[in-house]
């Protein structure tokens, strides 16, 4: 098959074929991807558990100067993705590739500075984001590996959202689950075999994320996709890079807020000693596990939205968005209560300390009860970006990701102490829903009923 058959062949396939059977082909490998991602994030926090309560606390801080990076290669990869699929959809391959490109090398060129700026100022850093002065060290050495492998980190979050945004996620699955196995392998080998305790885990996080990226990378030089990267197709025009960022911003909102949310949090926990700290921070490893079961069901989701929108097939909009929803919501909550009924015994598995156990075990409950209220939000943001609506997006990725839980953490905190901090997030997410169905039912009043021809 030449290449313009190929892609024929792919643009009948995301236009034509059934929506449950393409979400479910979309999904599973980003739910794979995710499900790796976070499983080796839970078995990281187990392994550095083993080193103390002040190496497993680092971990939360590590978690937020990854969410900082993340937070920019999302930009790039969702502000990318979302323009390529709609482009894709109206059968402008030579732009998608020329966005690919553009979105692809500056992720890189600022994952450079980025490190460069962070390495320099490594000593504040860990202290920014949250770390105590008995957790310090253990952070510092962590997140030294991490800076080495940032500027790989972020383009690979480029690399893979271009993938899925063609509608090829299982080409991104290879390389991000070959990463995170790879890293699995890696951490007792390096923490214990070669006994480099908590630097073991950042130069195992390191070398998986450059390897995954390599892999991610040959996808394009291999020609298994329809879009190229090439130095040549970069474009400098404001109006392009303007475009992308703005795409983007939603993902750079939401992670950055992330990130925000999680140092206040360990500050919090942090008057409580590194017990709490410890504790919070392996509640957030366990929600995203449960998460990342209705964030794949998303993710397989947009290049559906984006892919149709462009394509002007609305009805399939309308579609999609229902079964997404309806679909990510039953599974979060299925897994919600299989966390529930095992909140104290997967507390235990990370850090079997009585005061972790007792902290984390409340907040794991109350956490696992209010996420399945997310899964909405969540979709109805994924919609607004891939189909363009970049105020609408940003509004709820604002809303969603921090404007509602930061408040409530410092109010609750304040008022509640320990209690407070542990009831923010479940309540937050809670409160979410809200402008979340305000939103989708604007989207889809404004929306045409009439396809375009």
């Amino acid at each position: 098959m030449n290449t313009n058959e190929r892609n024929t062949d792919q643009y009948r396939r995301m236009t034509e074929t059934s929506l449950s059977e393409l979400l479910v082909r979309l999904s599973i490998p980003a739910i794979l991807s995710m499900l790796v991602t976070s499983i080796y994030n839970m078995v990281d926090t187990a392994f550095v558990g083993q080193l103390g309560t002040s190496a497993s606390g680092a971990v939360g801080i590590v978690f937020s100067l990854m969410a900082i990076l993340q937070a920019v290669g999302f930009m790039f990869g969702q502000g990318s993705g979302a323009i390529i699929s709609r482009s894709l959809g109206k059968k402008d391959i030579e732009k998608a590739s020329e966005v690919a490109s553009t979105g692809f090398f500056l992720s890189f060129f600022i994952g450079i500075i980025l490190a460069c700026v962070s390495m320099f100022f490594l000593d504040q850093l860990v202290l920014t984001l949250g770390s105590t002065e008995t957790i310090a060290p253990y952070a510092k050495t962590y997140c030294f590996y991490i800076i080495l492998a940032a500027p790989f980190m972020m383009s690979s979050f480029v690399l893979n959202n271009i993938l899925r945004f063609e509608g090829r996620a299982a080409l991104g699955m290879i390389g991000m689950m070959a990463g995170g196995f790879l890293n699995m392998i890696g951490d007792p080998i390096l923490m214990f075999g070669l006994n480099m305790g908590i630097a073991g885990a950042g130069l195992s996080t390191a070398l998986s994320q450059i390897i995954s990226f390599c892999i991610l990378l040959s996808m394009f030089i291999r020609r298994k996709t329809q879009v190229r990267l090439s130095p040549g197709l970069i474009s400098v025009r404001p109006a392009l890079i303007g475009d992308i960022a703005a795409t983007g911003l939603p993902s750079l909102i939401r992670q950055m807020l992330v990130s925000i949310a999680t140092m206040i949090l360990n500050i919090q926990a942090a008057k409580y000693g590194d017990a709490a700290v410890s504790a919070m921070s392996i509640v957030s490893r366990i929600g995203m596990f449960i998460f990342s079961f209705g964030l794949g069901i998303g993710q397989g989701f947009q290049p559906i939205c984006g892919f149709n929108y462009g394509a002007g097939k609305y009805g399939r909009v309308r579609k999609a968005f229902r079964l997404t929803s309806s679909a990510a919501s039953g599974v979060v909550a299925f897994i919600s209560i299989i966390v529930i009924v095992f909140s104290g015994m997967l507390i235990r598995v990370f850090r079997d300390d009585p005061e972790v156990i007792r902290i984390g075990t409340r907040a794991l409950r109350l956490y696992s009860v209010s996420i399945i209220f997310v899964p909405f939000g969540m979709v109805t943001e994924m919609m607004f970006q891939s189909t363009g609506h970049k105020i609408g997006a940003a509004v709820m990725s604002t809303l969603r990701s921090g404007m509602i839980f930061i408040p409530l953490l410092l109010f609750l905190g304040y008022f509640r102490g320990l209690a407070g901090i542990q009831e923010a997030q479940p309540l937050a997410y809670v409160l979410s829903i809200i402008p979340a169905i305000i939103m989708a039912v604007w989207f889809f009043r404004k929306l045409p009923r009439e396809e375009e021809k």
